[in-house]
């Protein structure tokens, strides 16, 4: 292989290798997004369950102050 050809193949695998490598980073980021999307949904259920507990308990106590 030619000098040249062998530096236009390093360059190409070079740029392979830092596309692969950004190609991760992104993915990584985007799996953090989706984790940090998933905990906020599961902790707004939480909230509105509470919510809901609350309501239904202050429901029970309101009738059986009425009795």
């Amino acid at each position: 292989m030619s000098n040249n050809s062998q530096s236009m193949s390093f360059q190409a695998g070079e740029a392979k290798g830092q596309t692969q490598e950004k190609a991760s980073g992104m993915m990584d980021r985007a799996a953090d997004a989706a984790q940090s999307a998933k905990e906020s949904v599961q902790e707004a259920g939480q909230q509105m369950m509470a919510k809901a507990q609350g309501a239904a308990d202050a429901v029970k106590d309101a009738a059986s102050s009425n009795k």
